[in-house]
């Protein structure tokens, strides 16, 4: 596996089979980790992580979920696992309704059945609403709450840079689906408006390449959706 270095914070890990795409960002002795996928190549990934030295120095690392679903949060017991053997203190952080389902180990939201697999309940430290700062190091992630491809799904911003990590509401050329549990086509539209409004750089979807070119991919998603008027 090869990284996508995104200078000056962030590194991406593309995602494995039906895993979403992993990404570090970090600042001074702390970082954040962006989705952990389904669990299932949870060690592919550290391998990465440890050749490149890209944990060096960490002493806490926040662990994100953007939303619920299992090829997102599958992997966050490992995650957790692994750095804790490393001494780093690791917490997990998400939207106030991704949390509920973590905590209560709501298969039904969190898909992970349509994987083979049952999903065991963790706490969830940090619980993030609109507007919320999640603080890496000297860096301050803005949260912009976004339901629509489920209930608790949340994109973070980080304004000196210019980087969103956008979850599963926007991809390259399209939108993340809206017809599984939770999901609601109107909210996501609502949610697409209050994005397509950031001086963006470049977006980082949970799935697919980045998105360089902002303002380009938000015509072509309204040209597919067609009800932005």
């Amino acid at each position: 596996m090869i990284p996508i270095e995104i200078p000056p914070n962030t590194v991406m890990l593309k995602g494995i089979g039906y895993d979403s795409n992993i990404y570090l960002f970090r600042d001074r002795r702390e970082g954040l980790i962006v989705d952990t996928g389904t669990g299932v190549y949870w060690h592919r990934y550290f391998e990465v992580f440890d050749r490149e030295g890209y944990l060096e120095g960490l002493e806490k690392v926040t662990i994100l979920n953007t939303h619920e679903h299992f090829d997102h949060i599958g992997g966050n017991r490992k995650f957790k696992e692994f750095l804790e053997e490393r001494d780093i203190e690791v917490f997990f952080a998400a939207h106030t309704l991704t949390a509920e389902a973590l905590e209560k180990g709501n298969d039904y939201v969190i898909l992970s059945y349509a994987y083979g697999r049952r999903f065991m309940p963790h706490n969830v430290d940090i619980r993030l609403d609109d507007g919320s700062v999640l603080k890496v190091g000297s860096k301050e992630l803005k949260v912009i709450y976004t339901p629509g491809h489920t209930a608790g799904s949340l994109c973070l911003y980080e304004p000196e840079e210019k980087v969103l990590f956008t979850g599963d509401t926007v991809f390259k050329g399209t939108v993340g689906r809206t017809d599984l549990p939770t999901g609601s086509f109107e909210e996501l539209v609502r949610s697409l408006k209050k994005l397509e409004a950031l001086d963006v750089y470049i977006a980082l979807p949970g799935h697919g390449k980045p998105i360089t070119n902002w303002e380009e991919n938000f015509e072509l998603i309204k040209k597919v959706l067609g009800v932005f008027e």
